[in-house]
């Protein structure tokens, strides 16, 4: 993603940000990978760097309706590098409402500097063109971004096609920040506090400016994923195993609220963005780099299992993983999961509680998860949740006790990523 000396002296059409967001999309489109994954573009200021991730995750948060409306322009699809010009081009005239003559002319000159692209140059400009002059009523008329074939059909076999195209809907409308408070009982002037007790802020809000940022008084956190933590109940002065621990949401909400912590991750670099948030935040936990199944040490009165899974209920704000991830992961996730919640139930004293969390869509990755626990650990409970204490809906309780909240819940206020927990004690 560097660019040469000779492009940053002479940047007048504001190439860089396109091109950086150019190659982010060539990297999750064709080489399959995360953004969070990549590498940030060298020589461009951060300001830059922000407008082409942006750039970029518009046009992955709408690829298959800017798809659809290219195709009414085109013969048949171009190069890939070229047609995700023209991506970023639709998603720069119909989504941020740029300048046409800016746009076209960008699209153009980067499509002439790309060896498999300058000969869709004049495409490029008419097609472009077009789209400025019509487009904007084709658009409006396009459904949503669909899921991904393998996905879709699991998502609409577990909640049916109507709630499908809801959350295909949340998907595209992208999602608000929230912030979990170090002290629930400290005011906080900004955003919208939400029934669960995180606090909503619109999305173009600058955290590190926000007052009690610098003294550690709140950490992003989505309100979904604060709950897990406040399934527990009064953790004060109890020990506390926080199995996969990072990036630390969970371990600073566990530690704020009195617990003695030991916060476990296999990956080192990740484990260094929880000592740096509980430094941030001023508090404090055992921290433990090392592999969930090999770890031995116990028993515990209390397990936090936030377990590895597909993520398919964060997509609304990772629009890069419909295209990166894979039916055939699930399944390796799924049994991974089977067997760290086995052995996090070995670890768990007798009469101890435990939560289960995961962040997806998929039933295999929650609700069946602890049906087939539930089957091989006779000992196993599934604790009953009180709605009202958590702040959230009664339907949102499972058949089986346990919470799914998918991404349209909460259309009104901005919608909340998509997890699955359940509250479990050995008996």
């Amino acid at each position: 993603m560097a660019r040469t000396r000779e492009e940053g002296r002479q940047d007048t059409q504001g190439l860089g940000p396109r091109k950086a967001a150019l190659a982010i999309l060539r990297a999750v489109y064709l080489d399959r990978q995360m953004v969070a994954h990549l590498d940030q573009p060298r020589g461009l200021a951060p300001e830059d760097r922000a407008r082409a991730e942006r750039l970029a995750q518009t046009v992955l948060r709408h690829t298959g309706r800017i798809d659809t409306l290219l195709s009414a322009y085109l013969e048949r699809r171009p190069h890939p590098l070229a047609q995700n010009i023209l991506r970023l081009g639709v998603a720069e005239l119909l989504l941020d409402e740029a300048e046409a003559y800016g746009v076209v002319n960008a699209a153009v000159a980067i499509a002439k500097q790309g060896r498999a692209t300058g000969g869709a140059a004049g495409l490029i400009n008419a097609v472009l063109r077009k789209v400025d002059q019509e487009g904007r009523a084709r658009w409006a008329q396009l459904a949503p971004q669909t899921l991904p074939v393998w996905l879709r059909k699991a998502v609409g076999g577990a909640w049916g096609e109507t709630a499908t195209r809801a959350i295909e809907a949340a998907h595209e409308a992208g999602a608000p920040i929230d912030i979990t408070l170090r002290d629930q009982s400290a005011p906080f002037e900004a955003g919208e506090p939400l029934p669960t007790g995180s606090i909503r802020l619109p999305r173009q809000t600058q955290i590190s400016t926000l007052g009690g940022y610098e003294a550690g008084a709140f950490w992003v956190q989505d309100a979904a994923a604060a709950l897990p933590v406040k399934l527990l109940g009064d953790v004060s002065g109890q020990p506390v195993l926080d199995l996969c621990a990072a990036p630390g949401g969970k371990t600073m909400q566990l530690a704020a609220a009195g617990a003695k912590v030991t916060a476990l991750d296999l990956s080192k670099h990740r484990m260094g963005r929880v000592r740096d948030n509980l430094r941030r935040t001023g508090l404090s936990a055992d921290m433990v780099t090392a592999d969930a199944l090999e770890f031995n040490s116990g028993p515990w009165p209390i397990i936090l299992l936030d377990a590895p899974c597909s993520a398919t209920g964060t997509i609304r704000r990772h629009p890069d993983l419909p295209f990166v991830k894979s039916a055939r992961e699930v399944e390796a996730l799924t049994k991974l999961q089977m067997q760290m919640l086995d052995h996090a139930i070995s670890l768990l004293d007798t009469g101890g509680r435990m939560v289960f969390c995961t962040c997806s869509l998929l039933p295999n990755e929650g609700e069946n998860q602890i049906k087939a626990a539930l089957k091989r650990h006779p000992n196993l409970a599934v604790l009953p949740l009180d709605p009202k204490a958590l702040g959230v809906d009664p339907a949102w309780i499972s058949a089986e006790g346990g919470l799914r909240i998918l991404p349209h819940y909460w259309q009104d206020r901005g919608g909340i990523d998509g997890f699955y927990m359940a509250l479990l004690q050995k008996r």
